[in-house]
């Protein structure tokens, strides 16, 4: 069974994986780690931010064990600079 869910990338993400917003199916038993490995197969320069990059599901933030659930929103987050 797979589960559909949203995934929303910002800043340097959305530019290295050409979207901002996606639908995606994942495997049940899938976990963030595993949705990450999934994005970054085909962007490798984007697996270089995955030390820095936080995740929220459903606007909490988590770490990349926590399992995905159907209807899910996943915010990938790489860190932001400013000044």
């Amino acid at each position: 069974m797979n589960l559909s869910i949203s995934v929303l990338a910002f800043a340097r993400l959305r530019e290295l994986f050409g979207f901002s917003a996606r639908e995606l199916d994942v495997p049940s038993g899938s976990n963030l780690e595993m949705l990450w490995e999934r994005l970054v197969a085909d962007r490798p320069d984007a697996a270089l931010l995955r030390a820095s990059t936080r995740f929220a599901r459903n606007g909490v933030l988590v770490d990349g064990l926590t399992s995905l659930a159907d209807g899910d929103e996943i915010a990938l987050m790489p860190p932001v600079g400013g000044g």
